[in-house]
Formats: C-alpha cells, sequence, structure tokens
C-alpha cells in the first residue's frame, strides 16, 4: 500500500476548504436549486435543525444530517405529476420532500484521522466527511504525530516515550467527541481526495499509469435506459452511486451504444423546471440530444433563458411562462445534431457523456473526472468507443489505489467478460 495514505492524515486535505454552511430541511426546493448552483458540487447535505441552546456532541450532530440533495434529485421530484400541474407550488416544497434520507453518506471525523481510515469509509459509501475547523490545527500528519493502539494522538509532545503518557493522552476525549454552538466544520468530498491523489502520483507508482481494466477498476453493474423508453422511468428507482443513467441504444448479442446521459452532473446548472418537464414529457433519447427540430408539436413553457440565471430568474427554474419548441438548449445541454440515431461522435456539447476506453490510464480517467467536475466515466470497447460497457465512479477508483498489486486482474483488450448492464 502507498506510504501517502499511512503519512498523511484528513486534516492536511482541510486547508482551504470554506466553512460549511449547514442548509436545514425545511428550507425550499427553489433556494435549494440556487445553493446547488453556487456549490462546487452537484449535491448538497441536508440537516435538522439543531435544539436551541443544546451543546451537542459528535453524535448527536450525525444524528441530525439528513441526506445528500443532488440535482437529479429535484428534477425527478419536479417531474412528478402533481408537480408538473402546479409549479409555483412545488418550488416553494420543502426539501425534506425530495431529498432521500441516507445517514451513512456523511462521517464526522477527527482532523488527525489517518487519510488510509478515510478512505475505506469512503469505500463503504461515506460520501462527505464532516471536520471541525475551529480547533488548533496545523496540518499535522504522520511524522509529526503518535499512533497509539490504532489511534492517532496529536498534541503528544513526542520527546516523551513512556507508556504512561500514552495512556493519559489516550484517555483524553477527542476533539470531535464534544462541540459547541461556536465550532465550524468543513466537508471533505470524494472529490478532494482524488485531487489530493492527482498531486500523489509518483507515491501511487505504478498504479496511475496501468489500464483500468488490469487494475479492475470498470464496474459493468451500471444503470441504463433505452433510448426509446419514456425518461421518467429513471425515476423509479434513481441510481445511488453514481448517481447517472447512461441513455442506450441496444445493438446486437447484448451490446449497448451510449449516446448520452442523464445524471446530477448534467443537471448540475440546467433550467430545472425545463429539465423536469422534458423528463415527464420526452423519451430518453429525446431528452439527451434535444429535438427542437423534429418536434414542432411539442411545447414547453420558457421559464428562462438566461443560463447564467440571477436573482430575478428565479435560480433557472422560473419566470415569466412563454410557450415554445422544446430544446435541449431550455435544459442546458448543447448538441449540434437534433437526429436521434446518429454516431455518438457526430455530436459535441454539454449532452454528450464523458467516456473513456478499456484501456485507459487510472491517471487519465481521474484527470477526466476533475477537469470536468464529474463523478464518473463511462468506459467503452478499445476497438469500438460506441459500445458501452461498464462505468468509473469514485468509489471505484478509491478500490483501486488501495488494493494489493496481487489482486490485480488482467483481461483481455475488447474486455468481453464483463457482465451487463442493470435496465431500468
Amino acid at each position: 500500500m502507498a506510504s501517502v495514505f499511512l503519512y498523511h492524515v484528513v486534516g492536511d486535505l482541510t486547508v482551504g476548504k470554506p466553512e460549511m454552511v449547514e442548509f436545514y430541511e425545511t428550507e425550499t426546493i427553489e433556494t435549494a436549486i440556487r445553493v446547488i448552483g453556487e456549490s462546487t458540487e452537484c449535491g448538497i447535505p441536508i440537516w435538522k435543525r439543531k435544539t436551541h441552546g443544546i451543546i451537542e456532541n459528535a453524535e448527536m450532530k450525525q444524528q441530525r444530517f439528513v441526506g445528500i440533495l443532488s440535482s437529479l434529485d429535484i428534477v425527478a421530484f419536479l417531474a412528478r405529476t402533481e408537480n408538473q400541474k402546479d409549479q409555483d407550488r412545488a418550488m416553494k416544497t420543502p426539501v425534506s420532500d425530495a431529498v432521500v434520507p441516507n445517514h451513512s453518506l456523511l462521517r464526522l471525523v477527527d482532523p488527525a484521522t489517518r487519510l488510509i481510515d478515510a478512505l475505506e469509509m469512503m469505500k463503504q459509501g461515506v460520501r462527505r466527511l464532516l471536520i471541525r475547523k475551529s480547533v488548533v490545527w496545523k496540518g499535522m500528519s504522520k511524522r509529526f504525530s503518535v499512533l497509539y493502539n490504532g489511534k492517532w494522538l496529536k498534541n503528544v509532545d513526542t520527546s516523551v516515550g513512556s507508556s504512561n503518557n500514552l495512556n493519559v493522552n489516550a484517555n483524553q476525549p477527542s476533539s470531535s467527541s464534544t462541540s459547541t454552538c461556536h465550532d465550524k466544520f468543513c466537508c471533505l468530498s470524494r472529490e478532494d481526495v482524488i485531487r489530493f491523489l492527482i498531486g500523489c502520483l509518483g507515491a501511487l507508482a505504478p498504479l496511475p499509469l496501468s489500464s483500468i481494466s488490469t487494475l479492475g477498476v470498470i464496474n459493468p453493474n451500471y444503470s441504463s435506459i433505452d433510448a426509446l423508453t419514456p425518461a421518467i422511468d429513471i425515476t423509479r428507482k434513481l441510481p445511488d452511486d453514481p448517481t447517472a443513467v447512461a441513455v442506450v441504444e441496444n445493438m446486437h448479442d447484448n451490446q449497448y451504444r451510449i449516446i448520452g446521459e442523464i445524471s446530477a452532473s448534467k443537471l448540475w446548472k440546467c433550467n430545472y423546471l425545463a429539465a423536469a418537464w422534458a423528463l415527464a414529457n420526452l423519451s430518453a433519447g429525446q431528452f439527451v440530444m434535444g429535438t427542437e427540430d423534429n418536434m414542432a408539436s411539442r411545447i414547453v413553457p420558457d421559464l428562462s433563458t438566461n443560463a447564467n440565471g440571477g436573482e430575478n430568474d428565479r435560480a433557472n427554474a422560473g419566470g415569466e411562462k412563454r410557450v415554445r419548441k422544446f430544446s435541449s438548449r431550455s435544459i442546458g445541454f448543447k448538441p449540434s445534431s437534433p437526429a436521434l440515431r446518429i454516431s455518438r461522435s457526430m455530436y459535441r456539447g454539454r449532452s454528450a457523456p464523458l467516456t473513456c476506453k478499456v484501456t485507459s490510464s487510472l491517471a487519465a480517467v481521474m484527470a477526466q473526472m476533475l477537469s470536468h467536475k464529474a463523478s464518473h466515466v463511462w468506459v467503452t470497447e478499445d476497438e469500438n468507443d460506441e459500445i458501452l460497457v461498464g462505468v468509473v465512479g469514485y468509489a471505484d477508483i478509491l478500490a483501486a489505489v488501495t488494493k494489493q498489486p496481487r489482486s490485480f486482474i488482467r483481461v483481455n483488450r475488447s474486455f468481453e467478460t464483463l457482465g451487463n448492464s442493470i435496465q431500468i
């Protein structure tokens, strides 16, 4: 295992991280749209309000966490039949009606938690680490700290080597055990960890230059939907991790051609009401490709034409309603061709899915994800860059970089051993 995971603690990764401001479950969908648009990721943690006057400990704060609300959750919520009939009411609905409760997605940890332990948490499904900023933290890592009984101790005088002193410090409460109303926290995401790993490629050698197929990173159990299927069908069971659905065409011999995706990252800064209308009324292929020229009969309220949004724009979610033809541009996508059955290489823009090949290196895939602010990359065959074979997400990368070298696998270049996708 790379020494970088043993020599660093999570506090080393929090330098420059902004203070987290809690977003409460009583806030409206309209407010959540604005906050997500201003955030650095396509989802925000949702919290229950803290009881006034109560000094909470770490366990109490953890219990107040509800879940992570993504842009896909909001679009799926607004696409419901009752919300399509009364969009103004839907925009004023509390986010508690849209967020999927999942307390395991966030974990409150001490700044001195080893990086390897943090990676293990994230491999098990934790997406955000909540770390206190108000404690005196000097970026201490293993070389400046003491490991005792499997726990990292900080503020220990390393010149004193007696076991009695170690026991005294070990019995002191962790800085995460109690908190006051003046505590400040920051969130460490999986994207932050990947960004840190990009800066440590030399310490991870030879992993970064190995292909994702050799490392066994490719996950064949992705969510997908046929291009001719109504897009609203994805709301029956929204994908968990990554929060993305591949829009595919069934070719032959159980092979699928990817033409687009419906995901939280694609919908991050979209026009939410227009996207919800499209999700409720169009097929999956029409949703991702845009069919303005062939859909004169299709109309959608012109809820916002300002892609950048503004204070009077209702955060890309409202405004004066005018009838117009549907275009993926009204959602935020910008394809260049209205045709559905075309080669994926013939169109460009934000509707194009982010893909790599089975022979792509791990470093290249990590760089793709960071540069495109994406939580995943779709993987295609080496010989045919349209045939989908799997997906690589944050969890897959974290599993690969912490895997023992002897457990790497060898596969052929066509990656024929991969299984089929999970169909919606």
